[in-house]
């Protein structure tokens, strides 16, 4: 049976726009007829959305609830990164994602996690050598190689680093990059291994580093990292070398919006739109080799309408031809998710959260907190004891932070942090890049203990606590995600964020960059259950 469109055919290869009918039939384009029509109102067609590069994980949503979401902002598929569950439930975790997101109307495009655990300075719940990487690149689910954070191992020819890339090289996959402040000889080596892109550039002058040797850039802007303002200048000059991506997207952020967003906000700026679709459409489905259609005959019927090329409000999103979205409502139906998980710690005391203070007397390593950013400063700083241990100091808005071992026992690393901002309580996750183990921030032992043990007792969240309230969404399926509904998830979510701000933080996303603050392959001084980190350094000191 087959349908007819008439809309603005928005022809993004030949930077043409004009009045057409499309044809669609057994979920494909049968053919495009340029026709003569006068409505001015008539709105726009054009390929969907995709995501470049996400961590579906990350907006706490099974793959099936995800697809809900996104489809309402237009959103066809992604260039998924199972990295987050295959740090906790290894292979199991990646099949799961797989087989979840064939439950719906979606094309997810999942990789072979190429680090995990991701460095041997922290306890994932999960390993993934060489040779079950080149097994999971042989599955036509699987499109590429994910990030390949270790890029000391690259640069030093690490064996089982660069086995993984040359198993992808083998199956004739594209290998992703994940290489923050990496600039000149040691970014052209870096590169040269075969890795094609990467999401972490924080400046302007360090993407054209890169571009200048090959390797095309994601422009990313997630919940917590926002590159978009210092990287969307590129996109005129490099329109083929550039992709939109969100990297880590909360569910209350995903409900408003996705990909969409940054199509908006790049014509605002006056990005040329043929160049702006480009970077959003074409460019991860020419790069990765997807199966999404690109609006040409024969191809999947994948596409959207929008109102305009402006705002890109979206009308309706289609996906092999069936209707997925229309005017703001998924037609996505919620499916029940089962339940995987690897969580064993045992309920915390307040006293495994005293630091006691260091006989040399010298100033204390600080972590200090970066909003809308994924690297961290370095600190030194000295703390006044009392009674022999240090504490939080409000006044100068120092915290404690500790990372708790979720998969055997182990003492808790305990440090400082500065820039969450509570006066009161604590906020703790099971959400914590990229071992997953629980990471918490809080003014006093006693609420950090509560806070912690909140999430044991739920088997992952995140959690948040007063001297007065308790609040957690739990996240049973790895820690990481939920079993319910997105929507329920996302205003779950608000109300949580809202509770950390009311006791004082001043992030603007406290739970996401809470939870990369154990994430030791951005620097500068992060925390993991071995203790805190050198990025610099690349090592533990203390």
């Amino acid at each position: 049976m087959s349908q007819a469109i008439t809309a603005q055919f928005v022809d993004i290869t030949n930077k043409d726009i004009y009045p057409a009918k499309l044809t669609i039939a057994d979920g494909r384009i049968q053919s495009i007829q340029k026709i003569e029509h006068t409505n001015e109102a008539l709105p726009y067609i054009l390929p969907g959305f995709v995501d470049a590069h996400v961590h579906i994980e990350s907006s706490m949503l099974v793959p099936a609830e995800f697809a809900r979401l996104a489809v309402v902002h237009g959103t066809v598929g992604t260039v998924s990164d199972p990295h987050e569950i295959a740090n906790v439930c290894g292979i199991a975790g990646v099949e799961y994602m797989i087989e979840n997101g064939k439950t719906v109307p979606f094309k997810f495009n999942f990789g072979a996690p190429s680090c995990v655990p991701a460095t041997i300075f922290e306890t994932a719940g999960a390993n993934l050598n060489a040779d079950d990487v080149a097994a999971l690149l042989q599955r036509n689910e699987i499109k590429y190689l994910t990030e390949v954070m270790n890029f000391p191992g690259v640069l030093n020819n690490d064996p089982e680093v660069m086995a993984k890339i040359a198993a992808a090289k083998k199956a004739g996959k594209p290998i992703d990059g994940h290489a923050p402040g990496l600039r000149g000889e040691t970014a052209a080596t870096y590169i040269s291994a075969g890795i094609s892109t990467d999401h972490e550039c924080f400046t302007k002058d360090e993407a054209l580093d890169k571009l200048k040797y090959g390797m095309k850039i994601q422009i990313r802007e997630g919940s917590a990292a926002k590159n978009f303002e210092a990287l969307i200048g590129l996109l005129n000059d490099y329109p083929n070398m550039i992709m939109f991506c969100s990297d880590d997207k909360h569910p209350d952020s995903l409900a408003i919006g996705h990909i969409n967003q940054l199509c908006a906000r790049a014509v605002a700026k006056g990005v040329n739109v043929f160049n702006v679709l480009q970077a959003a459409c074409v460019n991860p489905v020419e790069h990765y080799k997807l199966d999404i259609g690109l609006l040409k005959q024969g191809d999947y019927a994948d596409f959207i309408i929008v109102k305009d090329l402006v705002d890109f409000e979206v009308l309706e999103t289609y996906i092999d031809g069936e209707q997925v979205a229309l005017n703001g409502k998924s037609a996505i139906v919620p499916k029940p998710s089962s339940i995987i998980n690897n969580f064993t710690v045992v309920e915390k005391s307040p006293s495994d959260f005293e630091y006691q203070q260091p006989s040399n007397h010298e100033p204390i390593p600080v972590i200090e907190a970066i909003d809308g950013q994924l690297i961290t400063n370095k600190l030194l700083i000295n703390m006044q004891p009392v009674n022999g241990l240090l504490i939080a100091d409000l006044d100068n808005d120092i915290l404690k932070i500790a990372v708790v071992n979720r998969y055997k026992k182990m003492p808790v690393a305990k440090s400082f942090i500065k820039n969450f901002g509570l006066k009161r309580g604590a906020i703790a996750s099971s959400v914590a890049h990229d071992s997953h183990n629980i990471v918490v921030v809080g003014v006093d032992d006693e609420s950090i203990c509560r806070a912690v043990n909140l999430i044991i007792a739920a088997q992952g969240g995140i959690s948040c606590v007063s001297d007065t309230d308790d609040m957690i969404l739990a996240l049973p399926i790895a820690g990481l995600m939920s079993e319910k509904d997105g929507y329920e998830v996302a205003e779950a979510y608000t109300a949580i964020d809202l509770m950390s701000k009311k006791l004082g933080s001043t992030l603007s996303s406290p739970f996401m960059t809470l939870s990369f603050m154990a994430l030791l392959v951005i620097p500068h001084l992060k925390l993991s259950d071995m203790g805190l980190f050198d990025g610099a350094a690349f090592k533990l000191i203390g």
